[in-house]
């Protein structure tokens, strides 16, 4: 998602005359288009936005533009207008596609500017930059609220994009000739259309999709298990232009962990799906996320996301330590696990992983 959205910051600087540059030293706008879902993440962005002081004071025709969900948090967009003032331009994400004019109004006074909510953009186009696929973002926004993560307050609630908007674009991208594959982005692919009236399902926004002519493929991602439905299923194992793969995030495979979580579905309920897909799609690839060290984990509970992950033997899965974000449920959580824990237990669960790989690798020479 934030690639994609990368992709239309750089289509409206282009507009604007604006080309992309290697160094920095040459550049007339640098744009950080930043993410909170993580600590990490934000250190980097504070990291790489100091480092630009020196530039600046060198530059002072340079523009500086922060957005994304990082800056839609008032307290840290805040904190960037305190740390960092040689900052033109502050934005979150819901006026990200008004950047173009906040640079403009940058050249005479800084901007700093936080919208609560906003309509889904549909006006400005994007500057493509992965290869034969083409990002297509069906949705935005999040209603599920699982208590680690932060999307549902910087990206809002969900809404899905009209479905013939959405069959515009990609109408588009088959005709440009350009793109062999189509990925379709949202928080929650499942979740699509549920707000739209008349409803439309997602199993039959791809059938949708599908049917345009052409020489294509469509994956997606994300799904959540508790949405993921026989009718989803049943369509990728008979559609031949849908990818025979699903990338469904467990996160734990201990139910106390997934309850604490808000995940809304069981480890049990998990597996049946897990079988359900295998049963149907052949050769199909599953991938999944897990987070470790989450607050009052047990080294018995994180040991049932160790045989979760024996039992499916994933093609592939990103693994994340469990990392407090302020203004979630479990931030204020008790039982904080200790960074020590939360490595020794992501450094099994990699390794366990690299393990499948190689057997998988084996057996397909055989």
């Amino acid at each position: 998602m934030n690639v994609h959205e990368s992709e239309k910051i750089s289509q409206i600087l282009e507009d604007m005359g604006y080309k992309p540059t290697e160094k920095r030293e040459n550049a007339d706008v640098i744009v950080f288009n930043t993410c909170a879902i993580r600590e990490g993440a934000e250190d980097r962005v504070f990291g790489n936005v100091g480092a630009l002081k020196k530039l600046k004071k060198a530059r002072p025709n340079l523009i500086i533009a922060v957005c994304g969900c990082m800056t839609q948090k008032e307290a840290t967009a805040k904190l960037f207008k305190q740390k960092f003032p040689f900052v033109d331009v502050i934005l979150g994400t819901f006026n990200l596609h008004e950047i173009g004019d906040y640079i403009k109004k940058a050249q005479n006074k800084k901007v700093f500017e936080l919208w609560q909510e906003g309509e889904i953009d549909e006006t400005k186009g994007y500057n493509r930059t992965s290869g034969e696929n083409a990002w297509v973002n069906i949705m935005q926004g999040c209603n599920n609220f699982c208590t680690y993560c932060i999307v549902p307050y910087v990206r809002g609630r969900e809404k899905s994009r009209l479905p013939e908007n959405i069959l515009k674009e990609i109408q588009e991208i088959v005709d440009s000739g350009k793109y062999k594959k189509i990925t379709l982005l949202g928080q929650n692919v499942n979740s699509y259309g549920k707000d739209l009236s008349p409803q439309i399902s997602f199993t039959e926004l791809l059938r949708k999709i599908t049917a345009i002519p052409g020489d294509f493929c469509v994956g997606f991602m994300t799904s959540h298990p508790k949405d993921l439905t026989d009718e989803l299923i049943f369509e990728i194992a008979k559609n031949p232009k849908l990818v025979k793969e699903i990338h469904l995030p467990a996160q734990s495979g201990n139910n106390r962990i997934l309850k604490l979580m808000n995940r809304k579905y069981t480890r049990e309920h998990y597996l049946e799906i897990i079988k359900k897909i295998k049963e149907n799609i052949a050769n199909v690839k599953i991938t999944s996320d897990f987070i470790v060290g989450f607050p009052t984990e047990t080294e018995e509970e994180f040991n049932d996301t160790l045989s979760l992950i024996e039992e499916v033997k994933y093609d592939g899965l990103f693994a994340f330590m469990y990392s407090p974000r302020e203004g979630t449920v479990a931030a204020k959580m008790d039982g904080q696990v200790s960074q020590e824990i939360k490595n020794a237990r992501v450094n099994k669960l990699l390794a366990l992983e690299k393990k499948i790989q190689k057997e998988a690798k084996q057996c397909q020479k055989k």
